[in-house]
């Protein structure tokens, strides 16, 4: 299926790794030019590199934290009129709320929430204007699921979602569609980091966790960043313009509801 996007631009935020650097893969290889923004310049010119050595696409990287506002600029410096936006930030550690501090909460708020919502402020009225947009989200499923570990992700992730489950129904008449993608467990950094947080209240080994977890789920394994990428081009696409404000779970079937 031709997706319609090649010669687009896009700006992937968390693109040198994991489900970003998928997503920034997948949309290489449609033909959209790609920027990928992190806050580490080796993994960036790496990612850039071989993301592009793959695809034969055209991918470039900008050292960017989308939590400050000089990240941002330097963010839209790079790429001022993109066509897509890919949100993209790893979640906080899991912990025990009776500990988080105030400065903990506004960290995962700055960096799950408020973050996206003005690169969203500085791009969609572009947008708009172009009469193209696509603004992928990902989050978590734990918008749908709470884990009481994840509270800081919980409640700034979930922000993030109500915050454009308004805008959305006023851009999409413009062909600017915002979308939230909820991953289940995947198989990346961000998981490995989360199971190791989880190592001295749970008494278990890694491997033994890592197991349980990928075993646990109903598709009885950890899913495949390519596939969230492969979802994210998808919802990019041209034939996507009638999918917007909702938020897509690939989880493995983990979501225990019917709705």
């Amino acid at each position: 299926m031709d997706l319609g996007i090649a010669g687009r631009h896009a700006l992937v935020f968390g693109g040198s790794k994991g489900m970003g650097r998928a997503c920034a893969h997948q949309l290489a290889a449609e033909g959209v030019k790609v920027f990928i923004a992190a806050r580490t310049e080796s993994t960036l010119a790496a990612a850039a590199a071989e993301i592009g050595a793959a695809t034969g696409g055209d991918v470039r990287y900008v050292v960017a934290d989308i939590t400050t506002d000089e990240g941002r600029a330097a963010a839209l410096a790079a790429c001022p009129a993109p066509d897509i936006l890919v949100n993209n930030a790893d979640g906080a550690p899991p912990g025990d709320f009776r500990q988080w501090t105030p400065a903990d909460w506004h960290a995962a708020i700055d960096v799950m929430m408020l973050g996206p919502i003005d690169m969203i402020r500085c791009t969609v009225d572009g947008m708009i204007e172009r009469r193209f947009g696509r603004i992928v989200n990902i989050v978590s499923r734990s918008v749908k699921t709470p884990q009481l570990e994840l509270g800081l992700s919980n409640g700034a992730r979930s922000g993030l979602v109500g915050f454009v489950a308004g805008l959305a129904r006023q851009t999409v008449r413009h062909n600017v569609t915002i979308n939230n993608l909820l991953p289940g467990v995947f198989a990346t950094d961000a998981q490995r980091r989360h199971i190791e947080g989880m190592l001295e209240s749970t008494g278990k080994s890694f491997d033994q966790l890592w197991k349980e977890r990928g075993a646990n789920n109903p598709a009885g394994r950890y899913g495949r960043p390519e596939e969230l990428g492969a979802l994210c081009a998808f919802i990019c696409s041209g034939q996507a313009s009638y999918i917007c404000g909702q938020n897509i779970l690939i989880d493995g079937a983990a979501y225990p509801g019917t709705f």
